[in-house]
């Protein structure tokens, strides 16, 4: 068992090791709701920026197919923009606008050509989105206080009426993701964005029904979630994506224990989420190492099915020896290892599904690679592989 803080090292000889025959549970379906996913892989999203004026390109369609074709359980987009005040680029796709629909269309379809299933993550970046923004500059920045995860003060505070509109953006375009097909929705609740951004007392001072006690905090999230599923209907998997840390904090921490963790999930979850995806650095580290007892070991995904009883998708550097934030710095790499940690944690039934990120984008097949043991054929991810839709 790999514990807190250290990163996993395994040797070639060590990769090799792992059977497909022991690898065969990850390749049995799961049910989330009436959706059945063919296997435990997902593809975690990743903001790729290849989308002018919004609107995902032949090449887009492309790069998600292939990974449809080989074997990806559920595909869960880059982040996409609901609204025109949601981030600060003209090349991150949206999900709304004819154009910018009708292209969605076309990728789904693509990816359900391949056998695959397809989630949108629908993303607003509050603060984030900076006071320099390229789309729609003109448009005021809009968060909880007006503060980024780091501290500094950017935009304005939202007020209730913005707030409103905002719910109803991120509600339209769930409903429009369904229109064209998605089979699920993802909301990007996590890394200090918007929705986290209510949620972590860091960035939310707000002194009004949205702010003060965590159920406070967590109360514009609820009603995003409340509105999203009323918006689809009783069937469609909705995803919750969330995170202790911020990209610019860490160490931060939405929940500081289980319990508060159980009543933070659990409004989400009473408000119509289906789903809850949890966002670490490393999926194997546990979240409440100060719990006594075997629930100590716990990774943050596996808590979240523990107080919710709803299925879980867990993340963090799946199959690579160093986290993100050290490999995508210029010239960064990180290495494939073996999958033991992953195969523990699923073997306590800490998950329901595994998203993949970074081996995904340096190797489109290494789902079918793993599936079949081809180990050795693995491509490790290189930093420059962010610059290409391979």
């Amino acid at each position: 068992m790999v514990g807190l803080g250290m990163t996993i090292e395994h040797t070639d000889e060590q990769t090799e090791m792992v059977h497909p025959a022991a690898l065969a549970d990850l390749f049995t379906p799961v049910d989330l709701g009436p959706l059945r996913v063919p296997n435990r892989f997902a593809m975690a999203p990743m903001t790729r920026e290849f989308s002018p004026e919004g609107t995902v390109t032949d090449d887009v369609v492309s790069y998600y197919a292939r990974r449809a074709a080989a074997g990806v359980g559920l595909l869960i987009t880059e982040g996409v923009y609901v609204s025109e005040d949601s981030g600060p680029s003209t090349r991150v796709p949206r999900l709304f606008g004819e154009p910018q629909l009708a292209a969605w269309k076309r990728l789904v379809a693509a990816v359900h050509a391949e056998g695959g299933l397809i989630a949108p993550q629908l993303w607003h970046l509050g603060a984030e989105r900076g006071d320099h923004a390229e789309f729609n500059p003109g448009l005021p920045t809009l968060s909880p206080s007006g503060i980024s995860s780091t501290g500094v003060a950017r935009g304005r505070a939202a007020t209730v009426a913005e707030l409103d509109r905002i719910r109803d953006d991120f509600a339209r375009a769930a409903a429009s993701a369904q229109e064209v097909g998605f089979d699920a929705v993802e909301l990007h609740g996590a890394h200090g964005y918007l929705l986290d951004q209510f949620l972590w007392e860091g960035t939310n001072r707000r002194e009004d029904l949205y702010g003060g006690s965590l159920e406070a905090r967590t109360r514009f999230p609820v009603e995003v979630a409340a509105a999203v599923r009323a918006a689809v209907g009783p069937d469609l998997p909705v995803i919750f994506r969330f995170s202790q840390w911020k990209s610019g904090d860490y160490t931060a921490r939405i929940a500081k224990t289980p319990a508060e963790l159980e009543a933070l999930l659990g409004a989400l979850a009473e408000a119509g989420v289906s789903v809850f995806h949890a966002s670490t650095r490393r999926h194997w580290e546990p979240a409440f190492p100060e719990v006594a007892g075997p629930d100590g070991q716990l990774g943050l995904a596996g808590w979240a099915k523990k107080v919710t009883g709803l299925p879980s998708i867990a993340v963090g550097s799946v199959g690579l020896n160093q986290a993100f934030q050290v490999a995508f710095q210029d010239g960064g790499r990180a290495e494939t290892t073996g999958l033991e940690p992953l195969l523990e944690q699923f073997g306590r039934g800490e998950f329901d599904l595994m998203a993949v990120g970074r081996v995904l984008l340096s190797d489109p097949s290494w789902v079918a690679k793993v599936r079949e043991g081809r180990f050795d054929e693995i491509r490790p991810f290189h930093a420059e592989d962010r610059e290409s839709l391979s």
